[in-house]
Parts: C-alpha cells; sequence; structure tokens
C-alpha cells in the first residue's frame, strides 16, 4: 500500500482524478425532496450545499447559528433560520415545519460554543440524561432527538464523495522510504490516541512523536509539532476506529494547509476515503506552491 507513493511523477490533478473513480457515489441514499443542513463554521457547509444541488436536491433548508455560520450560504440554499448554539427545539422545529426527512451536519462548532451552551428547554432535558458530557455524547444524543422527530440524520459525506481523499501521493513532491516509515509509524499512533479520544492528529519525525492532537485543536497541534521538526515533520491524520461520520468527518482545508507551511510541515497524511478536502482546488494549489506533500492511505 504504501509503495504507491511512487506515483508521484504524476501530477496531483491526474492522481486526483483517478482517486475520484476510486470511490462510488453515496449509495442507499435516495435523493430527498427537502434536505437540511446544520450549518456549522468554515466552507464545509457550503460545499455541501453546493453538492446537494448538484446531485439534484430540489429544495435545501438550513439550521444556521449565531457567530459560526457563514452569511454567504444563504444565497446557495432555499431556507435558513439562525439561532443559538443550544436551541435544539427551534432546531428541530426548523426541519419538521418544512417536511425535512434527511439532514446532515456539515461544518465545526467552536469548542467554546459548544462547552458554553445557553441550552433551551429542550437541549437542557437531553443534557440532563447525559452521564457523561463531551462532543460525541452531546452530538449523539441531538441526533436521536432528531430521529424520534422524524429527522434521520445522514453521514457528513452523502453527495461528497468525490471530495474524499483517495490513496497514494495526492500533491506535492514525491516521498522519500523514510518519509513513508515515518508515514506509517504516525498512522499508528494516530489511531492509537484517536481510539483512546484523545485526539485524531499526531506530528512526527524519525520516528519521535512530536505532538499529538488534544482539545486545542488539529492547527494548534500542527504549530507545536511543526516548531520542533524544523521543517522536517509530518502530520498524520486519521479517523477513529468506531468513527461516526454523521457527526465529523477529518477535513483538509486551506487553512490546514497554511498552519502547515506557517510550521514547517513537510507532509500530510491522511486516511484515504475517509478524509475530506474542503476548497480542494485551493488546498491542491497550495501544496503545490508550497511543496507540502499530501499522502491517502487506507488504513
Amino acid at each position: 500500500m504504501l509503495s504507491k507513493a511512487g506515483t508521484g511523477n504524476r501530477s496531483a490533478c491526474n492522481i486526483a482524478r483517478q482517486g475520484r473513480r476510486t470511490f462510488p457515489k453515496t449509495e442507499g441514499v435516495e435523493i430527498p425532496a427537502n434536505f437540511g443542513i446544520i450549518a456549522g463554521n468554515g466552507a464545509y457547509p457550503l460545499q455541501m450545499a453546493r453538492a446537494a444541488r448538484a446531485a439534484g436536491v430540489k429544495k435545501i433548508v438550513v439550521a444556521a447559528f449565531e457567530n459560526e455560520t457563514r452569511p454567504e450560504l444563504t444565497e446557495l440554499v432555499d431556507e435558513i433560520e439562525w439561532m443559538r448554539v443550544g436551541q435544539l427545539g427551534k432546531m428541530i422545529k426548523c426541519f419538521t415545519r418544512r417536511e425535512v426527512k434527511q439532514a446532515v451536519m456539515a461544518g465545526q462548532i467552536a469548542p467554546k460554543n459548544l462547552f458554553d451552551l445557553r441550552p433551551d428547554v429542550k437541549a437542557l432535558l437531553v443534557l440532563g440524561r447525559l452521564k457523561q458530557r463531551n462532543a460525541d455524547t452531546i452530538f449523539s444524543a441531538i441526533g436521536d432527538e432528531l430521529g424520534k422527530a422524524g429527522v434521520r440524520l445522514l453521514p457528513a459525506t452523502t453527495f461528497m464523495d468525490d471530495q474524499l481523499a483517495p490513496e497514494g501521493l495526492i500533491a506535492g513532491p514525491k516521498i522519500s522510504e523514510r518519509e513513508l516509515q515515518d508515514i506509517a509509524f504516525g498512522f499508528e499512533i494516530a489511531k492509537e490516541t484517536s481510539r483512546l479520544d484523545i485526539g485524531q492528529t499526531v506530528v512526527v519525525k524519525n520516528g519521535t512523536v512530536l505532538a499529538v492532537e488534544a482539545f486545542e485543536g488539529t492547527n494548534a497541534a500542527i504549530k507545536r509539532g511543526g516548531e520542533l521538526g524544523r521543517g522536517e515533520a509530518i502530520v498524520a491524520k486519521v479517523s477513529k476506529p468506531d468513527h461516526d461520520f454523521r457527526f465529523d468527518v477529518p477535513v483538509i482545508g486551506p487553512q490546514t494547509l497554511e498552519t502547515a507551511r506557517e510550521a514547517g510541515i513537510r507532509i500530510i497524511a491522511v486516511e484515504a476515503g475517509r478524509t475530506l478536502f474542503v476548497e480542494r482546488e485551493a488546498v491542491f494549489a497550495a501544496a503545490a506552491q508550497h511543496r507540502i506533500s499530501i499522502y491517502g492511505q487506507r488504513l
């Protein structure tokens, strides 16, 4: 599997096209008449709206969050309703009033906002039933409440299979055998830390772990590891062994590449078929400009 780095002499665009043929379109999902998006921050919700429209969705309804969702999403959808993080009752009604039966969560909610909720009565009842309150348990409980109201949460990659990372070298310079060994090591460590629910990203160099993502997030971990790696560090990003793709998808976007550039990262290695590119063309352009390799592997 790792030997596929030998494709490095081909252009990033050719490899990306080959990867898009490798992964089939979303299966088992009928095109809904009314489709809901629970929109967090960043470009992901915009990309989701475009993908849903391209797949044939006629009406897109968005539950948007103040100080999180980008206002320009309004131009891509049919109806949008703004609310605070924590207004679970309002979010459910946003969909049920418009007969939305299928929805996705797209984009992150800033951790400070997620854990500094001003919950409504519905959210308070849900939170009161949780023995542990973390992102996974909260989002899972939200999914359950939506399901009770007749709204099924679909994987957050729905309609976006062609945006998932292919196998092999995706962009940037060719990768050496020594670097492939570090990639394999990084994947091994990242899978273990993600299994322990510590973090899904690690930074390594020459068989040494430089940084492990925790609550501070991916970009902060990349900055810490890059400072220690001095231009030769490798980032490995994976999904959890029991990853619930309804609530979270490993994502690589332009900000990831900018952070990697500032930190002096040499390679970003991701899990093929389970990592999403947001603003893919911008990511590939940045990788080429800054000579940062992006590599995908099925695990």
